[in-house]
Parts: C-alpha cells; sequence; structure tokens
C-alpha cells in the first residue's frame, strides 16, 4: 500500500474544484472522526456518485430481484416479510437514509430507527418524514463504534454502504446477532472488497483498459472538471488516512465475521470491481439514457462480469439469520 499514488494528486485537485478549500482544509483537523463526518454530513453536496446512474441502479436490482424495476427495499419485503406487521427495523450508518425511508413506507413496519454520526443529513431525513406523515420513522445522532444494542429488539438490522466504515467489524456482526429476535434478518447492501481500496492489480488493468478501450475523451471529463481521466492508480496510505479514516477500514473482513454469526438465506455479487474505478468522478456522463450512451454501459458491465469470473465481487448483497446461540 503506498503513501502517495498519482491518483491522489489528481483527485485532490479534483475536489478542490468540486467542493473548494474549505473541505480539504477540513481534512487537516486532528479528530478521524470529525474528518468522517466532513465526508458526508453535507445535504446540499453535488457530486458524479457512480451507484446514481441509473443503468447502475437497474444492473443491481436485477441481480437481487431478477427484475430490473424493482430495488432491493420491496424485494425484501415482498420475499420475506409479507404478511407481517409491527416490525422494528435497526440502520446502522444510514447516512442521508433514503433506503430506510423506502422501508418506512411499507405498511410492514411500526418502527424504522436510524442511526448516523451525519446529523445534518438524519434531520434532513427527519424532515422528509415528516413532510409525509410517516410516525414510524426515527433518527439519532450516535457513533455506531461506541453502541450497545439491547439484545432481541429488532426484527431487522439494515446495512446500507455501512458496514465497511466500521471498526471491529467481528464485535458489530456479533452485537447485532444478538439484537435480533429469534428468526430476524440482517440485510445487506455493501462493499466487502480490498480494505482502504487497495485495489488488486488485475482491477486496475482491467479498468485502465477500459478507459483506453472504451470510452472516448468526451465521456471522460471529471465532474466539474476540464481535467481528462486517463488513468487509474488507487489511492495511496496517507489520503485514505486524510480523506476518511473509516472508508473500507475493515471490509476485508465483513464476509468472514458474518459467515461465523450468520446462515445466509441469498447473496448476490453486484460487481463494483470495475465500475467502481471507471466511473469515479465521471459518472455524470452516464446519467442520460440516449443509445449511444447506454451502448458505452452496456461494454462496461460487460467487462466487469468477465472480471467477476476471475475474483470475488466487492459489492455484496445479502439477507442472512443468526446462526443458533
Amino acid at each position: 500500500m503506498p503513501w502517495l499514488t498519482t491518483d491522489d494528486f489528481l483527485e485532490t485537485l479534483a475536489k478542490l474544484r468540486q467542493r473548494g478549500l474549505p473541505f480539504l482544509l477540513s481534512k487537516l483537523v486532528p479528530s478521524n472522526l470529525a474528518r468522517t463526518r466532513s465526508a458526508f454530513d453535507d445535504p446540499a453536496l453535488q457530486a458524479a456518485n457512480w451507484w446514481q446512474v441509473p443503468a447502475v441502479r437497474r444492473r443491481w436490482n436485477e441481480k437481487i430481484s431478477g427484475d430490473a424495476a424493482m430495488p432491493y427495499e420491496a424485494y425484501v419485503a415482498s420475499r420475506y416479510l409479507a404478511d407481517r406487521t409491527g416490525l422494528r427495523l435497526l440502520s446502522l450508518g444510514s447516512g442521508a437514509c433514503s433506503h430506510e425511508l423506502v422501508f418506512a413506507r411499507q405498511p410492514q413496519f411500526a418502527q424504522v430507527h436510524c442511526l448516523d454520526i451525519a446529523e445534518r443529513l438524519l434531520a434532513q431525513a427527519a424532515a422528509t418524514a415528516q413532510a409525509e406523515g410517516l410516525q414510524n420513522f426515527q433518527t439519532e445522532v450516535a457513533d455506531v463504534n461506541r453502541l450497545n444494542l439491547a439484545p432481541a429488539t429488532y426484527d431487522v438490522v439494515l446495512f446500507h454502504s455501512a458496514l465497511h466504515h466500521f471498526r471491529d467489524v467481528e464485535g458489530i456482526v456479533a452485537r447485532v446477532r444478538q439484537a435480533l429476535v429469534p428468526g430476524g434478518l440482517l440485510v445487506l447492501n455493501d462493499y466487502v472488497g480490498p480494505a482502504c481500496l487497495q485495489w488488486t492489480p488485475r482491477q486496475l488493468r482491467a479498468a485502465n483498459a477500459a478507459l483506453r478501450e472504451v470510452l472516448p475523451a468526451r465521456y471522460r471529463q471529471r465532474f466539474l472538471s476540464s481535467q481528462i481521466k486517463r488513468h487509474v492508480s488507487g489511492p495511496g496510505r496517507l489520503r485514505m488516512y486524510l480523506a476518511d479514516p473509516s472508508e473500507a477500514v475493515e471490509s476485508d473482513r465483513i464476509v468472514p465475521a458474518l459467515r461465523r454469526h450468520f446462515v445466509p438465506l441469498e447473496e448476490a455479487g453486484l460487481g463494483g470491481n470495475l465500475l467502481t474505478l471507471v466511473l469515479k468522478d465521471i459518472a455524470h456522463h452516464f446519467l442520460a439514457e440516449d443509445p449511444a450512451t447506454q451502448a458505452l454501459l452496456q461494454e462496461l458491465f460487460q467487462r466487469e462480469d468477465e472480471l467477476l469470473l476471475q475474483e470475488p465481487s466487492n459489492l455484496l448483497f445479502g439477507v442472512y439469520q443468526p446462526l443458533p446461540a
């Protein structure tokens, strides 16, 4: 894991243009928690997040539910929770709570409880729930790493792109197991790839080949920048520590911890091994539904599927039940 890479310089320059000098200066504070909070707790943030590309979301839906139009929330509710009521859901590291709000709109849930350190995002979610009249939605500002969970309290625990941000994955998974009622469910939609985003040589080769061979230059212009994305090297150790010390800090321990405490009812690899690297900072070019853009995405999807034949998926969806005590 190198201390510095070419991506560190290029992406820091891009970030300066996207979020301004105050954001970069926020990364120089000594508190790890404060640096992590600064990465997420901004309701007005404009970003080129690759997971917001509609075709990517349809691809994930199809891998999970078999239906490109059915998101995982509706799939879980219909397959595992049909005809049930009064359920309690806990989301750890909920962020903006967009997925939790979807669950709160389902008739099965009497309570959807969201925990995160991002106070402004939680306040925005609470305002949305209030505007919609969702009486079953609750937010709490809390550090999951220091949280004590009451045993046998929740019917469903959700990790959406959150568990990979926590230290002591083993301990958190064990506590979640105890917090679930008998027959309860852990729902995971998360990054489980290399720790600290240290991409494999195979992933870097595939990503750089895709940039070189698939995407025209106009699709590689970085968000809010004139810079053209030409190469991917991955992040260095110093930037990972300064930008967000929680990012993928123990992501490689998630699957082993799940295996020790839970039985998988189903799992689906969603990829990300190629798309994460290629579409970072240029995803805004792929929001359009025109044939040319969609053809490029289909080529990237095919290349990622070929890569997934050679290595485990970085992104994992799963539904689990606790192992017997």
